[in-house]
């Protein structure tokens, strides 16, 4: 809606009585609390008159602050909650989590530099897990014995193929240990 004479007049009478930017828009229908507040600005209206509700609201003291000469206060203790709680902080310490290492022998950890493969020397039935970092000189790929329609060797199966329900529990314990 434009403003009209009579909706500026209306404006200026209510800014006058004190009513804020929110009960004028309320009361002059189709603007928004902002519009009355550029609208009034752009007017050049003076500050408004208080009304008798917010001049009758106790004020709160005002306190020296501690750089004036005043002695600093105590930390402040946690307010206690009373009523509904469901939203209060649990601040007792979360439960450590038990993390049980996989230890695995020393010689399936190991790989002999006679059972080691290249890329070229790779086949069917070796195991094709990747050790070292490709673009160096000393990678290579594990090269032991594999199971027929498994692409790794019995212990980087165990590593690569987890059942989802241990994925996801290892995941939980991590995240409360954290």
């Amino acid at each position: 809606m434009s403003w009209t004479n009579e909706r500026v007049e209306l404006l200026k009478k209510l800014w006058s009585e004190g009513l804020s930017a929110s009960q004028i828009a309320g009361e002059l229908g189709g603007v928004t609390r902002n519009a009355v507040i550029g609208k009034v600005h752009r007017l050049g209206l003076s500050g408004r008159a208080k009304t008798s509700s917010s001049s009758s609201k106790p004020r709160r003291p005002r306190t020296a602050s501690p750089s004036a000469g005043t002695a600093p206060k105590k930390p402040a203790q946690q307010p206690q909650t009373i009523g509904a709680t469901a939203l209060k902080m649990d601040t007792s310490p979360a439960p450590a989590a038990e993390i049980k290492p996989n230890l695995e022998p020393l010689h399936e950890l190991v790989v002999p530099i006679s059972q080691r493969a290249t890329i070229l020397t790779l086949t069917e039935r070796t195991c094709k897990w990747p050790i070292g970092d490709p673009a160096t000189d000393d990678f290579y790929f594990c090269g032991r014995q594999s199971d027929a329609g498994v692409p790794y060797c019995a212990h980087h199966c165990r590593i690569a193929y987890q059942p989802v329900a241990d994925r996801r529990r290892e995941r939980k314990t991590v995240a409360q240990a954290s």
